[in-house]
């Protein structure tokens, strides 16, 4: 006959069989249920903080169309992915342009170049490289495409792979808008979900940690990308006055370094020798004056636009956006500073919580020291 204890023991077992089972299948329909969904996050999660960004213009642009949200973003929607394709067509029609030109001079018996000319040579970093190259393929182009052969492989095979990496990321910006466009036509819904999804997990502090959330993206857009933009705008049009070639690109290159947290100068330094050397020197001063100015902007900047709307110190957002770039990439820069203002804020909680109890505790002692102190 069984004893009580045998019993006890046989349930919790049998229990404890039970709850591991259900717990492997609620383990193995979380992990199945992220692989089936990871390839959408990026997207998702970009759509999100495109939607949250932009919300506030999307509520000017419906007040100009008379309340017509769908039309405003539907066509906020068309505009930004017009924007991303158009400027990959372009690139596309002329590539295969060249392509072709080229293919038809090599197969006529060479190419009709003329040697490099000296704003060529006069190219930061990499002018005279580009410059021997060019006068070997306008006296022999065969022995020019024997002699750069390794390199041309080497750099067709990063080109492709950068042109490869840059289709699928457009390709992802361009799902991501139209999923942000649809974010947007209802954004109290979204607000509403992500609450009760956040105060599920945080409690009474969801609905802050929500407001906390948006306006910390806004922040680090303005703040962070914003300025990029504007320095690297700023740096085209000083480049562009002083007859820089591919102005473009180098403009391109300072809004990286300027994400990137890294000075501009980086790129305006090594422009400004080459403006010395091929311009006047007001000219030339002048243009470097610019850049010190571009440089040293974002000091000014964005105290002013990353930290309005939002309580948490500019530092501590831009540790978390930087920190956040490093480990994940882009989307960390948002990633990053969201999670680095949050725990913020409940660290901040926990520490004034503390501060008041301590305060409440000496203030009951020294009442208590008083009372003692009162004659009977």
């Amino acid at each position: 006959m069984n004893s009580p204890t045998d019993a006890s023991n046989d349930h919790f077992v049998k229990n404890a069989i039970e709850a591991a089972i259900k717990i492997s299948v609620l383990a193995l329909m979380a992990i199945w249920s992220f692989n089936i969904i990871q390839p959408f996050m990026m997207p998702v999660l970009w759509a999100i903080i495109i939607a949250v960004t932009f919300t506030p213009l999307m509520g000017k642009l419906t007040a100009m169309l008379g309340g017509r949200r769908k039309l405003a973003c539907t066509l906020f929607t068309l505009i930004a992915v017009a924007a991303l394709i158009m400027p990959v067509v372009l690139l596309a029609e002329s590539s295969l342009e060249a392509v072709q030109w080229l293919a038809k001079n090599l197969k006529a018996g060479g190419l009709d170049l003329p040697p490099a000319t000296e704003k060529v040579e006069n190219i930061p970093v990499i002018g005279k490289k580009i410059a021997n190259i060019w006068n070997m393929a306008s006296t022999d182009i065969k022995e020019a495409i024997e002699n750069t052969n390794p390199f041309a492989q080497n750099l067709a095979t990063s080109i492709l792979g950068s042109i490869k990496g840059g289709v699928f990321a457009i390709l992802q910006f361009v799902i991501s808008f139209i999923i942000a466009g649809i974010f947007m036509v209802s954004p109290d819904k979204g607000r509403a979900a992500a609450s009760k999804v956040i105060s599920a997990i945080a409690g009474p502090k969801g609905v802050e940690f929500t407001d906390l959330t948006t306006a910390t993206i806004r922040g680090v857009m303005k703040g962070v990308v914003g300025v990029a933009l504007i320095q690297a705008v700023l740096a085209t049009i000083g480049m562009v006055a002083v007859d820089v070639p591919a102005a473009g690109l180098f403009g391109l290159a300072v809004m990286m370094c300027a994400i990137m947290q890294l000075p501009p100068i980086l790129i305006l330094g090594p422009v400004a020798a080459y403006v010395f050397s091929t311009n006047s020197s007001t000219a030339a001063t002048i243009f470097l004056i610019w850049a010190l100015i571009i440089n040293f902007g974002d000091g000014v900047l964005k105290p002013l636009l990353m930290s309005r709307g939002v309580d948490t110190p500019m530092l501590v957002i831009l540790l978390g956006a930087i920190g956040g770039m490093i480990l994940s990439g882009l989307v960390g820069l948002f990633v990053g500073a969201v999670v680095l203002s949050i725990m913020y804020t409940i660290f901040m909680a926990w520490v004034n919580e503390k501060d008041a109890a301590i305060n409440n505790k000496d203030t009951s002692s020294e009442e208590a020291a008083q009372d003692d102190a009162e004659p009977a």
